[in-house]
Parts: structure tokens; C-alpha cells; sequence
């Protein structure tokens, strides 16, 4: 073999496999085949020749065992991976139990000259045709030819270099020979067919659609050939029209992971590969990568498990979000019933601790993620405080413990502490009268009418669920005006009686002691000739009662002591109406009317009378609801 074949040395690997893809070294895709290594790395040969074949596991792995074919045929299995083959046919080989390689053409040629070229030309890549014959070739006389147009010699004229190979370079080439004689040898003629590095890359977003402010993968997906696979690719990414590669520039990896892409990113993308001497360079297309606005799934959990806490408990707010592209940092506001907002403290969990509740603490509380571009908020979540009642307060509405029979009395029941619903109930010596709810704080009342039966304690009850309470009993009393008056009225009658009786008695005894003494007393008008008897009656009738209106107002517990009755007489003696004053203990009743020397009036249907002038003295009767009779 000519010394110009340790130059072809770089080809002692050639690696066929079945066009099935996986993903190689994060830069292409290639299958897990059986492969074939040719040394030397040409097919063409002459007869008397030998080429050595390896099989081979995929990555350059050694197999247990391998089987070879012949024009489909299995010609043996042995546990050497290597055979040495001088006949021409098609070639295959099987590494273990994988697929068969795909066939390698081997042609031992008896011709004198034969023309030597790679199984594989690839673009970019230098191509080397050799033209060898058995005996000696004058170096002059050697020409190549391309499709049958013979090519300008090159430096070596027993080969033809190509340094970049690229589809022009596609042909059928051949080499010539000119002998003495001028007679000319011609080769076997060669297909050269230049084969693409590697396709058109694909660029790929992982996701399609990326939500504001997550991670995104680009990866510029090709493949290179098994005879190259140990060739090494560059790959570069832009962003629409600029010239600059994202990230850190141009690197040897298919992939290029962005930590966070936002909506303002929503733009075209593209990438290229190429060769680390940038002999062969391809470029994608471009695809648009819409970037979705972020909706924040928000997981709101509470200890106690329900958001009603009582007084006094621990409560506990965990907030997660779905989503939403980390690092979040959370944030807890609550919001109360005047639609204030408030940061609460130590708020830069996920976790918000209260450890002992109160009732400040109620109202709405959300929390806020927030991942340093973006800031979502979670849907409000209401906290309850439940309060026990305090012991409710009775009070009354007149404010005393006293009353008239028929008096409108007004029960007002309140707690001055509690959660709303309160039940209020009302209750007289242990006999329920009236339930009433408020939501409010306002209390509730209970109102009737008093009777001498409604004497007696009465207290109110509040409930709001957690604990009824009872208030102190207030004892009301009524008084019985006509009962306790009626008393008085029979004493006046009884004293009045006696006192008549007494005056009564010694009249009668004045009178008769002067008819015996033949004289009548100094003030007897019947001697004096120009006296007429007035023609009254000798008894008055009480008209209907009428309600003496004082000019103030005292308790009405107390009893109507009537201290001084007075008549003023006036220069005549026989005047027609002398001015008649009725006095009470600090009352003054100015609706006193007179009927000549008679005094009538009426107080809680107590009738009184001004009994005639008996000499010296004047007497008040009181009577309940009767006639009296004047002397």
C-alpha cells in the first residue's frame, strides 16, 4: 500500500447504522446499532487484497459475541468481533442481540488501476480521491475526471484534494493513464455523493407556552451521522432580529435553559449549529413563544379547620400557591370591617401564627405571593372570633321599682360582651314571658303592663350558643291605689262621724239650755225679721268623679294626708260663696270649686264634702263614691 495512505488513517472508523434516532450527548440524535469500522477506510480494492472489518456496539462498546452476513447470509458467529475479508459482496454484522448494521459494498477489482474513494463524503469536510495502479504511474501522465471533463492537476497528482466538499462537488469521477504508445488505462468509475453534516436544526421550547415568570428550555434539536459522531457542534441562540446570543454566548450544548421568561419575552426565537471551524453553519427556523400570564392557584388551610375561633385559641393560616414560579415570598393582610388594611407582623411566611386569639382579631385575611417580578393575591378568607355573653344587665325604664297598677313598664336586657346571634329571654319568678334575638349589640326590651298580680322578681337570660347568662332579679312592686285609699277614706268617715257627733250633741245641748233659760243665742238670725231662711237642700250629691291634677308630682307610694281646711270669711256675715282652700302635705289641688258653703272635689274617685258652718267649726268630710248628706 502506497505511503500515502497513512494520510487516510483519519477515516480507520467508519460507523453505519440504521437511521433510527435517540438523543446523543445533548447535541443530536443517533441509534443504539451494530456498527462497522473498515481498515483501510475505503471499498475499492485490487483482487489479492484484504480489508479488515470490526463489529461493534453502539459508543464504541465491544460485544460479547457478533454475527456476520454476506449478501444477507450468515457466514458464522464467532466471539472475535474482527474478521479479514478479500471477497466482494455486501457486509453486515450483528453486535449481541441489537439490530443488524446496515451493509458496507466491498469490490476486489482485477482491472490495473483502480480509483479509491471514502465509503462517506460529508459537506464541509476535505475529500481525498486517490487514483492507484499496480505498476508505477508516472505522476504526468495521471489525470481525474469529473463527470468526463478532465480536472486540473492537483499538487499530488495521485490525488485529487477537495478541502471543503459541498453539494457542487456531487459527481461521478475517474482517473486516466497515459502509456507508452500513447495508449490510456482508465479506472472504475466512482459516485461521489456529498452528504449533509447534519440537517437543518429544529428549535423546541419546553413548555410551548410558558406562564409569566417560569423557567423555559430551548433546545436546538439535530443529528449527526454514526460515521460522525465524534465530530463536535456549536450551538447558538437568538431573540427576533438581534445579533448577540443569548445566555452566555455560543457553547457545544443542544440546550439553553432560561430561569424565567416574562410577557414582555413574548417574541420570535431561533437557533444555529454548526462546526467548531464554522466550515458548515445551519440555522432554524423561527417560532414565536407566547408567554401566558401567571394565574395563582391558591390553597388557603386553617387549624382549627374552621375559620370560627373562640376567644382565647390558637389559630393558624397556611397559604400555598400552584402556578406561580418560585422563589415566592409570602406576605399576610387582613382586612376588617371598615375595609382597613393591614400588614400583619411577621408576615414573610407561608405559615400566619396567632397564638391567642381575641376578638381585634376577626375580619378577612389573604395572602400576597410574590416572586420578584410579580405579586398575586389570594381570594379573601373570613376569620370569626366567637365570644362568650357577659352576665347581661336588667334595667327598667322609668328607673324605679314602683309603679301604678296599669303603668306601662319597659324590661331592657343587655350584655355588654358576646358574638352576635344573641338569644335574650325574659323571665318572672322563674315563668318565661319572651325570647328576642338581636344580631346587633343594642340588647332587646320586653314591654307590658303592670297589674297588683305582677308584683314580684323578674330577670333576663342571654345565649349566644357558647354558655347562657343571667342577669341580677329586680324586684318590681305595684301599688293598689283604690285599696290603699279606701284605708284612708274610712278613717275620715270614722273621725268625720265623731267629730259631727260631737258638735252635733252640744248644738243640742246650747239650744235647749237656752229655750229653758227663755233667751236664744246671740247668734240665732231667726229673731232678726229681715232673715229669710235660704231655701237650700238639705243634702248634696257628689257629682261624677273628677281627677284633681297636682301641680307636681310626688311618689305615689305615699298616702293623701289632708292637713288644713280653711274658710275665710268675709265683712258679711251671710255672704253668698266664701273662698274655701283644700291643702295636702306638698300638694295643692287648685281645682277645688265651692257651692255656697259646701266644698266638693274628687282624687282617684275620693269624694270629700265641706260640711255647713256650725257655729265656730268647719268639718271635711271624705267618702268613697257616696252622697252625703249636709245638716
Amino acid at each position: 500500500m502506497p505511503a500515502s495512505v497513512s494520510g487516510w488513517m483519519l477515516f480507520a472508523l467508519l460507523w453505519l447504522t440504521l437511521p433510527v434516532v435517540t438523543p446523543v450527548r445533548r447535541q443530536y440524535e443517533t441509534a443504539t446499532e451494530s456498527v462497522i469500522s473498515l481498515n483501510p477506510p475505503w471499498t475499492d480494492f485490487f483482487r489479492g487484497e484484504s480489508v479488515n472489518l470490526t463489529c461493534y456496539r453502539y459508543g464504541f462498546k465491544s460485544p460479547q459475541k457478533a454475527k456476520w452476513y454476506r449478501n444477507g447470509k450468515a457466514v458464522g458467529e464467532t466471539k472475535v468481533h474482527t474478521v479479514k475479508v478479500s471477497v466482494s459482496g455486501k457486509y453486515q454484522c450483528q453486535a449481541d442481540d441489537l439490530h443488524l448494521s446496515i451493509p458496507v459494498h466491498l469490490n476486489f477489482h482485477k482491472e490495473q488501476l483502480v480509483l479509491r474513494a471514502p465509503p462517506a463524503v460529508f459537506e464541509g469536510e476535505p475529500l481525498v480521491l486517490m487514483c492507484h495502479a499496480k505498476e508505477d504511474i508516472a505522476q504526468k501522465t495521471l489525470t481525474f475526471y469529473k463527470n468526463g471533463f478532465p480536472l486540473k492537476p492537483s499538487g499530488q497528482h495521485s490525488e485529487l484534494h477537495i478541502h471543503h466538499a459541498n453539494q457542487r462537488d456531487n459527481g461521478v469521477y475517474h482517473c486516466s493513464v497515459k502509456k507508452i504508445w500513447y495508449t490510456t488505462s482508465n479506472s472504475i468509475r466512482v459516485q461521489v455523493q456529498v452528504q449533509e453534516l447534519f440537517p437543518r436544526p429544529v428549535l423546541r421550547a419546553r413548555p410551548s407556552q410558558p406562564i409569566d415568570g417560569s423557567p423555559v428550555t430551548l433546545t436546538c434539536q439535530t443529528r449527526l451521522p454514526a460515521q460522525k459522531s465524534n465530530v463536535q457542534l456549536q450551538f447558538c441562540f437568538f431573540r427576533n432580529f438581534e445579533t448577540q446570543a443569548l445566555g452566555s454566548g455560543c457553547s457545544n450544548s443542544s440546550e439553553l435553559h432560561i430561569p424565567a421568561i416574562w410577557t414582555e419575552d413574548s417574541m420570535s426565537y431561533w437557533c444555529m449549529a454548526g462546526t467548531m471551524n464554522a466550515q458548515t453553519r445551519k440555522q432554524s427556523l423561527t417560532i414565536e413563544i407566547p408567554v401566558q400570564r401567571a394565574s395563582a392557584d391558591f390553597q388557603i388551610h386553617s387549624v382549627p379547620a374552621s375559620t370560627s375561633v373562640f376567644e382565647g385559641q390558637l389559630l393558624l393560616l397556611s397559604c400555598s400557591v400552584k402556578g406561580v414560579p418560585g422563589p415566592i415570598k409570602f406576605s399576610w393582610y387582613k382586612r376588617d370591617k371598615l375595609n382597613k388594611e393591614t400588614k400583619t407582623p411577621k408576615s414573610s411566611e407561608a405559615e400566619l401564627k396567632i397564638s391567642t386569639v381575641n376578638s381585634s382579631d376577626a375580619g378577612n385575611y389573604y395572602c400576597e405571593a410574590n416572586n420578584s417580578r410579580r405579586s398575586f393575591v389570594s381570594k379573601a378568607v373570613p376569620v370569626t372570633v366567637k365570644v362568650p355573653v357577659s352576665q347581661p344587665v336588667l334595667t327598667l325604664s322609668t328607673g324605679k321599682t314602683r309603679a301604678l297598677e296599669g303603668d306601662l313598664m319597659t324590661l331592657h336586657c343587655k350584655s355588654q360582651r358576646g358574638s352576635p346571634h344573641i338569644r335574650y329571654e325574659f323571665y318572672y319568678e322563674d315563668v318565661f314571658l319572651e325570647i328576642n334575638s338581636m344580631l346587633s349589640g343594642g340588647g332587646a326590651s320586653f314591654n307590658f303592663s303592670m297589674t297588683t298580680e305582677r308584683s314580684g322578681n323578674y330577670y333576663c337570660t342571654a345565649d349566644n350558643g357558647l354558655g347562657a347568662q343571667r342577669s341580677e332579679a329586680v324586684w318590681i312592686s305595684v301599688i293598689d291605689t283604690t285599696k290603699n285609699r279606701s284605708v284612708a277614706v274610712a278613717a275620715g268617715i270614722s273621725g268625720g262621724l265623731l267629730l259631727v257627733a260631737g258638735v252635733a250633741a252640744g248644738v243640742l245641748f246650747y239650744r235647749w239650755f237656752s229655750r229653758r233659760a227663755g233667751g236664744k243665742p246671740a247668734s240665732d238670725d231667726s229673731r232678726n225679721p229681715s232673715y229669710s231662711e235660704p231655701q237650700e237642700p238639705t243634702y248634696y250629691n257628689i257629682p261624677a268623679c273628677i281627677e284633681l291634677q297636682p301641680v307636681y308630682s310626688n311618689d305615689p307610694k305615699e298616702e293623701v294626708v289632708y292637713t288644713e281646711v280653711r274658710k275665710a270669711q268675709q265683712n258679711s256675715k251671710r255672704e253668698a260663696s266664701p273662698e274655701i282652700t283644700l291643702e295636702e302635705t306638698g300638694r295643692h289641688y287648685p281645682h277645688l270649686w265651692s257651692h255656697g258653703s259646701h266644698a266638693k272635689f274628687c282624687h282617684s274617685c275620693w269624694q270629700a264634702a265641706l260640711l255647713q258652718d256650725l257655729g265656730t267649726f268647719t268639718v271635711l268630710w271624705l267618702i268613697p263614691k257616696l252622697p252625703v248628706v249636709m245638716p
